[in-house]
């Protein structure tokens, strides 16, 4: 049975021009916080197989390859030149977004990056150019999408659990990561603010549940101008902010859908992963954006008006098996060994990217600001998708 499956594999990789059979391998640039959490899956998944970590301080990426039993640890260039990796992942900063994962795939490499995909409109799409002129994978993060919860609940909406989908409310409030992050500079600086650093998942979810975005409208505060480290080694130091921390938006869907979506930094009350779908049948409250799995319940109409009110409600128990950061990656593995393409695209990377450009365009202008990009409505993982099974 298991020659058979190599046979298979050894044709797929024929018909589509790839050479390997196998585990995928994987390299990651970027050995800070972010990293350990792709790690602890990545390193736990039959079909990817972690070769190397780079970071541009080298000190940081041996402890992290001595950590996680890695055979390499160095400086991107020597990564890059290792034909064992077949997929980088690219954490850096959302600054060096561009230029890492252009590197990247100019070395004949397929990428998962972080989100953001860049930080401007027109480096984002000549990444999407060069994979696709070069025959590689470009993936955006996040992928929380793809854990069970967020699945199961993607799932049972396109099923019609609450009729059709036609209007969502998300909220994202708390002081900012400069309570928890040792370096919290870049995420106040262009490229971060609750719209690029969170902004990400809640859109990337609107998009899947309600289809891509046609245009927006915001208004934007910025509540502190200095803010200070609070956590480390450089705690007390003082920085500038250069972005918007709080944020209101509205968005109307090219299905004709319509959100409203609040994104702060400035707020004491702590409110994660509010995500509501309104639909003809019900609302359904769905899981933190930023989590793979969370309570998904269904809020029926009331059948009629009598106090006090008591409104029904059904659980949706979710399916599959648990896993975290790296889902993406491994989607993305799959589908190099057996074609065609993974979830979250570099396409729609873009189409997510334009959303929250428009949104800081909006604050700043004050006008309802078009989002020229669409992008095909994402697919869901098959039911009986495995993280932990050998599939390669």
């Amino acid at each position: 049975m298991r020659g058979s499956a190599i046979i298979v594999q050894q044709e797929r990789a024929e018909r589509y021009g790839m050479a390997n059979v196998g585990p995928v391998g994987v390299g990651i640039i970027g050995a800070g916080m972010i990293s350990e959490f792709y790690l602890e899956n990545l390193t736990r998944f039959p079909d990817t197989n972690v070769l190397g970590i780079a970071d541009i301080d080298l000190d940081r990426a041996q402890a992290s390859a001595e950590k996680w039993e890695l055979p390499y640890a160095g400086t991107t260039e020597d990564l890059l030149a290792n034909p064992d990796i077949e997929i980088v992942l690219n954490l850096t900063i959302p600054a060096a977004h561009a230029s890492v994962s252009t590197a990247a795939l100019e070395a004949g490499k397929h990428v998962w990056s972080e989100k953001p995909i860049t930080v401007d409109r027109e480096s984002a799409r000549s990444l999407v150019d060069l994979a696709r002129q070069r025959g590689l994978l470009l993936g955006i993060a996040p992928d929380t999408l793809l854990g069970r919860g967020w699945q199961t609940g993607i799932r049972a909406i396109h099923s019609g659990a609450i009729g059709t989908p036609q209007t969502a409310v998300t909220s994202f409030q708390w002081q900012g990561p400069d309570w928890f992050h040792v370096n919290p500079e870049f995420l106040f600086a262009p490229g971060g603010g609750p719209v690029f650093d969170m902004g990400p998942y809640y859109f990337y979810a609107l998009v899947h549940l309600l289809g891509p975005i046609t245009k927006v409208a915001a208004t934007g505060r910025t509540g502190l101008l200095i803010r200070r480290i609070r956590q480390g080694p450089r705690t007390g130091t003082e920085f500038p902010v250069e972005v918007f921390t709080h944020v209101s938006i509205l968005a109307e869907f090219e299905q004709g859908g319509a959100a409203q979506s609040l994104l702060s930094f400035d707020t004491s009350l702590f409110r994660h992963g509010v995500f509501e779908i309104n639909g003809t049948e019900g609302t359904m409250f769905l899981p933190d954006p930023n989590r793979f799995d969370g309570e998904i319940r269904i809020a029926r109409p009331l059948e009629n008006f009598e106090r006090p009110i008591e409104q029904q409600w059904e659980t949706i128990e979710a399916v599959g098996a648990e896993a975290g950061r790296g889902l993406g990656v491994l989607d993305m593995a799959r589908h190099i060994r057996t074609g065609g393409s993974h979830i979250a695209t570099g396409d729609l990377g873009l189409h997510v990217l334009d959303i929250l450009i428009a949104v800081e365009e909006s604050a700043m202008r004050g006008e309802f600001v078009p989002v020229e990009s669409t992008v095909a409505s994402p697919a869901s993982l098959p039911e009986a998708f495995d993280p932990f099974q050998a599939t390669l």
